[in-house]
Formats: structure tokens, C-alpha cells, sequence
């Protein structure tokens, strides 16, 4: 990977479909419907005036549950088709009696139920399954589905049916308790008001008022095990649907522990056929002899509290507004007045529209069919869809003429191979059968576009149906709301839920704010279009667009204040974090990603006035050392050799100038200083040129492939890395030393532990939300000057050997928080111990203070092994050795490292690998 490219990539984060400055940066005609053109297209009709659909047939039309083509629904054209499809041949075994099964449904009422392993797939009239709802067992043909994200798939199938009547800002909390009053005749004899969900795959079951119904248990459920059945009470027991998940995790286990029955009753029938379903349940069984349990009454209480507060409303939602009323809150000077209105008027759309455009925003789309929009906690979609696109948050598309060259790819992605296929073979009169998904895609794109076929616009709209997508205007304000909220590009949405869901827990901090990271609007509007550019640069790179990527470098270049040195010069603009967001920062990570492609393709002069650029705007930044030391290489590539000294020899003048970056012009001015050049040996040689004690270990390797990871067999005849032989090596013959294979992370852990009241102090305007695991200034100077005192103060507590016991305290404290660097799982709380132990008090408040002052420089090059020996019950001794194998070299950053840890008192080695 190009040097800079995942910095670059982490900054952009999340992709943005629509880029509105797209046209501008790449200074080209767009296609119509690209952009800005969401009020141009045409509104919703009715949904059931698809012009495609009548010219199929003036009767009835289903799909086809096998290829999921449309067919005319007469007995005739199904079989014909079916023999077609067969024949064509698939990869779901279809059995005689899985054929006599198959669903031939209405086109507006498909709902395909799918394999809970395939409910992660985005694929068009696929509908993801609530945690109680049974499922036909139904196989996909390959490249069907569409991928989604880890935080997608975690947004879907996490929220399906979980709902809360109140905003989880925290970790979810257990429901409070009712108060332990003597209920037991009044309990007893208490019904439960509650709902019949997950109704669309239950039995079709005629359901009206007074309807008598039963609990059954279902312990199989794979979803979830507590899953409460309810059926209706005659002869046949159909099955109508299951209690909400949230009152039967309490009634399963009072059904199958205690022996309790429940009977129940409708109370109403809504409109809606798949709409929730209101009953009353009473509990009828003699269970007196239950009262004492202490168990069985909390059980019970809390289905009463349950049924007292049937959810509302999903997490989701609830998330999701609450960051839209935080961002409108803290930055209204960032916004206009429409945008605002905008904002504000999505909290007044009924819950289904908000739910489902929350659902297709953090999907990846960008288009949908609508007739494949379908989930538990939305009731009617098509209206939810009508409001949407009425009030400017969808754009529609029912009808070919409206199919613009811009979205045919988008469209036909939301297809299946089948389709494909079929659209292919009545083009091409052959089948495409060895073709992939995207060279289908590709091919009718090419298609389209040449004109070929004027009726294929028909034909793909024949199959999908209407299309939806998020407008760009939404798109586009939702990603600025996400991007203040959490002031980066790699968190949304999802990290409420990873908070709800226990899996992340974020430390407990104050956020005091005098300041907004955003001054002016414009800066927030500068700021993002350099992430445009960004973005471009990285899909260029990705597309190999040469072209692209030099005009986004002369862009960035361009683009870069030239009064950027005078905010750099005083000692309060070295505080503050607020350059981090600023859009010449943006740029400035643009240009370095270019210098790498520029060297990449050897064009050094072009590569060098970058870099001379670089250094003359960013005068305060600590990344001039790798500036320098690029500016010194790339010279000497071309031939100049005193130039390439005297900027190694400039660079060394400079305080910006630190770590490995350092240690390498260092090096640099003694190799290329020799006489007739220099005479005057320079002072620091003696320190730069050190020798770092080496040992030498043999083993017999597996693999010499050029580029490839070295691999080896240790002395019990197991395959292992370099690292793992020298454990083996240093476990015997070596010294008898216990050790981990750590590099930093066991440093940058034992640093957030015993620092972790400094890191997570009250400091003003670096803790902006409650989704951070560091403050903003980690890895700038400010964190140390900010801080000195305390600092200074746990530093001295760790020299006096209390490192120990504030580790223990911290772990036992903090364990499982999110803190940047800490590894909870890699590391174990007696390695830990170990190492600080062993390491010794002053070594240890060595090597922390240097983090604290310098985290962005020191956080990565650590040596490889973290070996350690007790040579009694409190005392030990510490090495640290950095293992290379028969082709490694130390980096320079590597070099300084050690050095640096032999000044600080640690003993150090290199381990070399050599084959046998």
C-alpha cells in the first residue's frame, strides 16, 4: 500500500454516494440525473399503475419463486415457465416435494424468506428475519445478493425487533424493578396486555375480536431460544405469532419452569393484515405454591412492567433523532435556515418514515425495489415511501423513460444473476451462463450506452419494478450531521448500537466545550470538500485513473491557505486541536499520499516540489521529518548529493524533526559527510552509528520465496514465524526468559493503564462526544503541556514502584473500556504485571513519558519480543529484542527505538534468523 493511503483512507471513513462537488473537481460534463437533479424526477403515481405490469397481462402476474422473473399467473405459463427454469438448471435442490411447495405469490406481495445465514445479504425481495420468526429453508444462486458492511449487517439484524421506549445514549440498562410489595393474590390473578408479532410468517389465519388464543414454547427457535409461540386454542393450534422478545424472555421460562399456562383473547383486528395484533393474556394455572420464590416474582414483575410499557418505538430511530437534535443543538451556526428546517422537519414524519429511510440509508444501495422494502416494524411501506418522497428524503423511479445512463449500473446491480441472464440471453441469444454478476452488469452498461437496444431500459424496468434511493440532498446532510456528531469518518450509527449491545463500553469523561471545532460555516464547507477530493484520490487509485490522481494532487496544492504558516507560529495555535479539521489539513494528507504515488512511478522531480511546498506551509507539524528525510532520498535518487547532505543537515536543525525521521538523517549526513564534502566529523556520529547487540539463531526453513513471510521449523518440528523460533530459542538455550510476541502493543497498553486519569481528565474541548476513547490532543504536543503537572505526578509514582499496584487498580477498574491502545484481549493481567515488574519503575516512567510527550511519534516500532525472568517474588529482569529474519533489515524507526531504550536503561538486542 502506498505510504499515507489507509491514514487517508480512515480519514474519508464512510463513502459518500452522492459528491456535489464531484462536477467541479473534475471539471466534467455529468449525465443527467447525476446530481443535484433529485427535484427534476418524477413523484410516486400509484403504486400499482406499473405501466410493465399491465403489458405482462391484463390479469394476474406472479414471480417466479425460482428465478424471480414475472410470468403471467395462469396454470399454463407457470408450468411452461417452471420447465424453463429447471432446465436452465440451479443450485437449490428442488425436491418433488419442495417443486409442489414452491410460492407463485402475487408481484406487490412477495415477501422471500431466507436461510438465517443469507438474512445479512442486501439482495433484492429478500426481508431480514426478526429473532422469533420461523424460515423457509431456501438456497441462493451465487452473486445474488449484495454485500453489506459489518455496521450494516450490525444495524439490521441487531434492531430488528428490538425496541425501547426511551433513547440508549449508554449501555443498555436492566429494567427497574418494581417495588417487593405482597402481590400474590392481585399478582395472580393480574393479565398481561400485549401484541402478536412477527404475523407475516405465520399461518394465514383469519384473526378476529375475541379470538381464544394459547402460549406454546419454542425452545428450537434458532433465533432465540425464549421464543414464545402464540397459537389459537381449537383443535388445530395454527400458529398466529410470538410475543414481542422483550416480555417472552420473561414468560418462557414461567411456561417451562414453573408449569404455568396462559389464555388469551384478541382485542382488536387492525387494518393492516400484517399490522401487530393487540390480546390480553391471563394466567390461569394453580401456582400458589410459587409465591416464595424470589425467582418466580421477579419473572413476574417484570412481564408486568413489560406489558405496562409495550415498546414504542425502535433503537434506532431513537438514535438517530437523538444525533440529529444534538447536532442541531450545539451547531447551529454551521447550518442555514432550510438545512435546519430540513433536519427538523424529520422528526415530524410518521415512525414508519422515519424508520425505513434510517433502514436505506445505512444500506448500500443506492437504489432499492420497492417491492423488496419490507420489515417487522414497518407497517405500510408504500406510504411510508409516498411521505418520504413528498417531503424530499427519497427520489422515485417507476418508469423506463426515467432510467438515465448515470443509474443504469446502479440498477441492474440490484438484480439477480437469473435476471441478468435472461435480459443477456434475449439480447445476445445465448445464456451468459459462464459470465460473473458484474461482467453482466458491465456488458449491458456498454450496451446502454451505445444505443443498441432502445428497448432495454423496458426490460430492466420490467424486472424491478419501482425503484427507490435516498435523495442527494438528505444523503448529503445526514453525512455532515454523522461527521459533527462524531467529528469523524469511521463511526456511525452503529457504534450506538455496539454501545446498546454491550459490546463496546467508552470511558466516563466530561465534555467541556468552549469552542466549536467548526468556527464558521465556511471552514465546515472547505472541510468537506477536501474529504471530496479525498474520496477521489482514493477511487482513482483504486481504478489506476493516473489521470485523476494528479489533478486531485494539484488540487490539494491549490487549494492550501498561504497564510496556513501564520497560524502555525504561536504558541495557543500549537494547543489547539481545531487544525486537525481544517481542510488544509485534508489537503496536506492528499499531497503526501501523492509524493508516494509520484516516487512509486519514479517521477522525483515532480515528487521534490511537493515536498519543498510541504515543508514551506506546514512550518509547526510533526511530520516534517518524514518530509525531510523523503526530500533527502528523492534528491539523492536524481543525483544530487550535496543537496540531498544540506537538506539532511537542515533537517536536523529542526525541533519538528523527532523519533526515527531523526535517526535517519542522522545517518544520512554521516554517510553522505565523508571528505572531500565534510571534514568535520559530526558530533552526534558516535550515537547514530552505535552498534545494538546481535545473537544469531538457526533453524530450517520452509519457504525463500522472494517478498513471502519467512516460515521455519522449530525444535519440536512445528511450522513457525521468526518470532515464535526466537521464543523457543530465548525458552532454552537462550536464558530460560518467558516472553510474548507484544512490538507495542503491550506498551501502548501498559501506558493507557497506569496513564488513564490523565488521559481522561477534565480538559476542555477535547472530549466533544460520548463516542471517544482518547481525547482529541493525544498524539499532539498539547496533551503533555496541557497535562504537565499531573503527568509529572503519576511519573514519579511509577519511579517510586507503584506501577504495579496502579495497573492492578485500572484493570480491575476499567476493564473492557475502550481506551485508544489498550488491547484487553491480546494481553493478559499477569503478562502485564510481569513486564512492569520486571521493567523496573524508572524504565517504565522513561518510556511513558516519552509517550506522553510525543504519542504520535513513539506509538509505533517497538521491538518484537517482550522477554522477562524472576529472580525473586517482587524483583526480576527485563529484555527487549527485535527479531529479523534472513531477509529484514531495522528500519530507522526500529533503530531509534533501540537506542533510545538503551539510553533509558532497558537491555536490548537484535535476534537474526538464518537458515540452516
Amino acid at each position: 500500500m502506498l505510504t499515507g493511503r489507509e491514514s487517508l483512507v480512515r480519514l474519508i471513513g464512510k463513502r459518500r454516494r452522492f459528491l456535489p462537488n464531484r462536477h467541479s473537481i473534475l471539471s466534467q460534463t455529468l449525465p443527467p440525473n447525476q446530481l443535484g437533479k433529485d427535484d427534476d424526477m418524477k413523484r410516486f403515481k400509484s403504486f400499482g399503475d406499473n405501466e410493465h405490469e399491465n403489458a405482462l397481462s391484463s390479469s394476474s402476474v406472479v414471480d417466479c419463486p425460482v428465478c424471480g422473473s414475472k410470468i403471467p399467473g395462469n396454470n399454463d405459463e407457470i408450468n411452461s415457465h417452471l420447465d424453463a427454469c429447471l432446465l436452465r438448471g440451479t443450485k437449490r435442490k428442488l425436491t418433488q416435494r419442495t417443486l409442489l411447495q414452491l410460492n407463485f405469490s402475487p408481484v406487490l406481495s412477495k415477501v422471500k424468506i431466507v436461510p438465517d445465514e443469507l438474512v445479512e445479504s442486501d439482495n433484492p425481495g429478500i426481508v431480514p428475519l426478526s429473532p422469533l420468526e420461523t424460515v423457509a429453508r431456501e438456497e441462493i444462486e451465487d452473486g445474488e445478493s449484495e454485500e453489506l458492511t459489518g455496521k450494516e449487517n450490525l444495524l439490521i439484524d441487531s434492531e430488528i425487533d428490538c425496541m425501547v421506549s426511551s433513547s440508549s445514549f449508554c449501555p443498555k440498562n436492566e429494567m427497574a424493578e418494581l417495588p417487593m410489595d405482597d402481590c400474590k393474590p392481585d399478582t395472580f390473578e393480574a393479565t398481561l396486555d400485549t401484541f402478536i408479532v412477527g404475523r407475516r410468517y405465520a399461518d394465514r389465519e383469519e384473526i378476529s375480536p375475541g379470538l381464544t388464543l394459547a402460549l406454546s414454547r419454542d425452545p428450537h427457535n434458532v433465533k432465540d431460544s425464549n421464543a414464545v409461540k402464540v397459537v389459537s386454542s381449537d383443535a388445530g393450534c395454527k400458529l398466529l405469532g410470538f410475543l414481542p422478545r422483550e416480555l417472552a424472555q420473561y414468560i418462557s421460562p414461567l411456561v417451562g419452569e414453573y408449569g404455568f399456562c396462559f389464555l388469551g383473547s384478541v382485542i382488536s383486528v387492525p387494518e393492516n393484515s400484517l399490522e401487530n395484533v393487540p390480546i390480553r393474556l391471563q394466567r390461569t394455572s394453580d401456582g400458589e405454591r410459587n409465591y416464595g420464590d424470589e425467582t418466580f416474582n421477579c419473572l413476574w414483575r417484570k412481564a408486568q412492567s413489560v406489558s405496562r410499557n409495550p415498546p414504542q418505538s425502535a433503537k434506532y430511530q431513537l438514535n438517530f433523532c437523538l444525533m440529529l437534535q444534538e447536532v442541531l443543538r450545539n451547531n447551529t451556526h454551521l447550518l442555514t435556515e432550510d438545512e435546519k428546517t430540513y433536519l427538523e422537519s424529520f422528526t415530524l414524519l410518521s415512525n414508519d418514515s422515519q424508520r425505513i429511510f434510517i433502514r436505506l440509508y445505512t444500506r448500500k444501495g443506492p437504489w432499492f425495489r420497492l417491492s423488496s422494502i419490507s420489515y417487522p416494524e414497518i407497517m405500510d411501506v408504500h406510504k411510508a415511501v409516498k411521505e418520504l418522497d413528498e417531503k424530499g428524503y427519497m427520489c422515485s423511479m417507476e418508469e423506463a423513460h426515467q432510467l438515465s445512463e448515470s443509474d443504469v449500473s446502479d440498477i441492474l446491480n440490484i438484480l439477480s444473476v437469473s435476471e441478468l441472464r435472461e435480459i443477456w440471453r434475449m439480447l445476445e441469444k445465448s445464456c451468459g451462463r459462464g459470465m460473473k454478476k458484474q461482467d453482466l452488469v458491465s456488458s449491458l452498461v456498454s450496451t446502454y450506452a451505445d444505443g443498441l437496444w432502445p428497448g432495454l431500459s423496458i426490460m430492466i424496468m420490467n424486472r424491478t419494478g419501482s425503484c427507490v434511493r435516498i435523495s442527494s440532498k438528505a444523503e448529503s446532510l445526514i453525512w455532515r450531521t454523522e461527521r459533527l456528531f462524531f467529528l469523524n469518518g469511521e463511526q456511525d450509527l452503529s457504534s450506538f448500537l455496539l454501545v446498546d449491545m454491550g459490546k463496546v463500553k467508552y470511558p466516563t469523561y466530561n465534555c467541556i466545550l468552549s469552542e466549536s471545532v467548526f468556527s464558521i460555516r465556511r471552514d465546515l464547507l472547505s472541510y468537506e470538500e477536501a474529504i471530496e477530493v479525498a474520496q477521489i484520490m482514493d477511487e482513482a487509485l483504486g481504478a489506476n485513473r493516473t489521470d485523476t490522481v494528479l489533478r486531485c494532487i494539484k488540487i490539494a496544492e491549490s487549494h492550501v491557505s498561504a497564510a496556513l504558516p501564520i497560524q502555525y507560529l504561536t504558541s495557543e495555535s500549537v494547543i489547539t486541536i481545531r487544525h486537525l479539521f481544517t481542510a488544509s489539513w485534508v489537503y496536506s494528507k492528499v499531497v503526501i499520499l501523492g509524493i508516494s504515488f509520484l516516487e512509486q512511478e519514479r517521477r522525483y522531480r515532480d515528487a521534490i516540489d511537493l515536498l519543498k511546498w510541504l515543508l514551506n506551509c506546514f512550518t509547526c507539524d510533526v511530520r516534517r521529518g518524514y518530509w525531510t528525510l523523503r526530500l533527502s532520498v528523492d534528491l539523492e535518487h536524481l543525483g544530487y548529493t550535496e543537496e540531498s547532505l544540506q537538506v539532511a543537515e537542515n533537517g536536523l536543525l529542526d525541533p519538528w524533526v523527532r523519533a526515527g525521521s531523526r535517526m535517519a538523517l542522522q545517518r544520512r549526513v554521516v554517510r553522505l559527510g565523508k571528505p572531500p564534502r565534510r571534514w568535520k566529523v559530526p558530533s552526534f556520529s558516535r550515537s547514530a552509528m552505535r552498534k545494538i547487540p546481535e545473537v544469531y539463531v538457526q533453524g530450517r526453513p520452509i519457504n525463500s520465496d522472494l517478498g513471502a513471510k519467512s516460515r521455519f521449523y522449530n525444535e519440536e518440528g512445528e511450522q513457525c514465524g521468526v518470532e515464535e523460533l526466537a521464543l523457543y530459542y530465548y525458552a532454552g538455550e537462550g536464558g530460560g526468559w518467558q516472553g510474548v510476541h507484544t512490538e507495542s502493543g503491550v506498551w501502548l497498553t501498559i501506558f493507557g493503564l497506569l496513564m488513564w486519569d490523565v488521559i481522561f481528565a477534565d480538559v476542555p474541548n477535547v472530549f466533544y462526544t460520548r463516542f471517544q476513547n482518547a481525547p482529541l490532543d493525544l498524539g499532539t504536543d498539547s496533551f503533555y503541556s496541557v497535562r504537565k503537572s499531573s503527568i509529572e505526578s503519576h511519573l514519579q509514582k511509577i519511579r517510586n514502584g507503584m506501577g504495579e499496584e496502579c495497573l492492578i487498580k485500572s484493570w480491575e477498574t476499567h476493564n473492557g473500556t475502550a481506551c485508544r491502545g489498550v488491547n484487553w484481549d491480546r494481553h493478559s493481567l499477569h503478562e502485564l504485571r510481569a513486564a512492569v515488574t520486571c521493567v523496573g519503575g524508572h524504565c517504565l516512567a522513561s518510556l511513558c513519558e516519552l509517550l506522553a510527550q510525543d504519542y504520535w511519534s513513539w506509538s509505533s516500532g517497538m521491538p518484537d519480543l517482550l522477554l522477562w525472568r524472576f529472580n525473586g517474588e517482587y524483583s526480576g529482569e527485563a529484555k527487549l529484542v527485535e527479531v529479523k529474519g534472513p531477509r529484514d533489515r531495522l528500519s530507522e524507526q526500529q533503530r531509534a527505538w533501540l537506542l533510545l531504550l538503551m539510553d533509558c536503561g532497558f537491555v536490548v538486542e537484535v535476534c537474526k534468523v538464518k537458515p540452516l
